[in-house]
């Protein structure tokens, strides 16, 4: 890769030489796999029914894995600290950097403004108490919200020192969870009590527009995720090598732990009586129903995969903290984003910014609408935001401009084609509720107008940007 390298000046790294290089393999292989598997999206894949393996295979044929190998491309071309928001700016100018670099942020703030219905539903099955109820009380949710992005607050000034802990507990948990769920009908069948499980069972879904919204969102939604951890390429000891490989090692893991933990949810939980926001409490709360060791079990893997959502959303948070020092670096932004802790090296005024911003979304969401709702909306918000990003990330080995090095060859171009189509598809698809809402129509609009208005403001903001010149030193 020696030819390719050369075509970008190891200048551009300079900002980053005074981040901490905390980030070694195993943390960028625990976090590429925390980064991808999401709890919610097992419940979305069960209301697919037994075509969920078909479905499963489908996706991760046409996106997963051209997904991985097309950030394997670009991290190795460019392995810069601000991973996909680099890369498109490098590929495309200044606009389409901004432009991609906001929706990532947009993304983060909506997905991690779920916290508080999260926390709450899944302490509510840890103690054994009603989650709806629970989650009912505003207030409730309120102050754990507050908490909770306090303590991701806390955790990003502090840095990946601690935070890379966070993370690495989280996803070990979340898989030895997943593992744990996907074993359970495995023991039924054994004993008797599940006669005909078939986990691999293989069966056409029906040709609808549910079914098309709900492939979208198994496909874009629990899928994508690789490239967010190469954001911290400036803070990894060999950004080049490590991302590779954690996500050559990772992806098969992935994909088992989806299709076989969708197969056990669906065991338990007939679809139409899934709990969007707890499908793997849920499911572990009918499974282990009777058993003597139910009261023991239950709340501890139930704790442990809310281990995975405070981990990844933690993870998030950060990562979120260095966009807006990244577009400061590249005078996108004020320089007021880009000012570090003397003692942590993290971005201050950045995190303090981005804890109050997601603090007020995750208090204005709730007002009007119901819990299932909320958290509906929240995520499918998030997530388009996240795939109009993705919309550059797949342009750029097919059609980058600025700087052609960043092309990759005629099969890697074909692949991120079709990882492109199925990402427009979620985009488009995305305006479509999978639960019943009190207002569709209501719901469309309010979030095509959401969509729109939040990527107008994000033209406004680059058009105000500082006019300062870069210099040579330049991110």
């Amino acid at each position: 890769m020696a030819a390719t390298s050369t075509s970008f000046p190891a200048e551009v790294s300079a900002p980053s030489a005074s981040l901490r290089k905390e980030l070694g393999f195993t943390d960028v292989l625990l976090a590429s796999i925390l980064l991808v598997v999401i709890p919610d999206f097992f419940g979305t894949a069960v209301k697919t029914g037994p075509a969920h393996v078909l479905l499963w295979c489908v996706a991760i044929a046409l996106f997963f894995i051209p997904q991985a190998l097309v950030v394997a491309h670009l991290n190795e071309r460019l392995p810069l600290e601000g991973g996909l928001y680099e890369w498109a700016r490098h590929a495309f100018g200044d606009a389409v950097g901004f432009l991609t670099a906001w929706n990532l942020w947009l993304y983060a703030i909506f997905y991690v403004a779920s916290i508080g219905l999260v926390t709450t539903t899944y302490a509510a099955y840890a103690l054994g108490q009603d989650a709806d109820a629970i989650a009912a009380n505003k207030w409730l949710l309120l102050v754990v919200s507050v908490l909770m992005i306090g303590f991701f607050m806390l955790l990003a000034h502090m840095g990946l020192q601690i935070g890379k802990w966070i993370t690495n507990i989280g996803s070990a948990l979340t898989v030895v969870v997943v593992l744990f769920l996907a074993a359970l009908p495995v023991y039924a069948w054994y004993r008797g009590a599940l006669p005909n499980y078939h986990p691999l069972r293989l069966a056409a879904p029906p040709a609808s527009l549910f079914t098309f919204s709900v492939f979208s969102k198994m496909t874009f939604g629990a899928l994508c995720g690789f490239e967010y951890a190469a954001i911290f390429a400036g803070e990894c000891r060999n950004p080049r090598r490590h991302l590779r490989r954690a996500i050559f090692l990772a992806a098969p893991l992935i994909a088992l732990l989806y299709i076989f933990g969708t197969s056990a949810i669906l065991a338990f939980v007939p679809p139409d009586k899934l709990d969007v926001i707890g499908p793997i409490p849920q499911a572990l709360h009918i499974a282990l129903a009777g058993s003597r060791w139910a009261q023991l079990v239950l709340p501890l893997t139930v704790l442990c995969l809310l281990s995975n959502y405070i981990s990844s959303f933690s993870l998030c948070f950060t990562a979120n903290t260095r966009l807006p020092m990244c577009a400061g670096w590249d005078h996108l932004l004020p320089s007021w984003f880009t000012r570090l802790h003397p003692r942590f090296r993290t971005p201050i005024n950045s995190i303090l910014f981005l804890g109050a911003v997601t603090l007020a979304i995750s208090a204005v969401v709730l007002v009007g609408v119901g819990n299932q709702e909320a958290f509906e909306m929240l995520q499918i918000w998030g997530f388009s935001f996240y795939a109009i990003a993705y919309l550059a990330l797949f342009a750029v080995p097919v059609l980058a401009m600025k700087n052609r090095a960043l092309r990759g060859p005629i099969w890697l171009r074909a692949m991120a084609v079709s990882g492109f189509l199925l990402t427009l598809l979620f985009v488009i698809l995305s305006v479509f509720p999978i639960i019943r809402v009190e207002n569709e129509a209501a719901y469309t609009q309010k979030t095509v107008a959401v969509l729109a208005l939040c990527n107008v403001a994000g033209l406004l903001l680059y058009k105000l940007r500082p006019r300062e010149k870069p210099t040579a030193s330049n991110h």
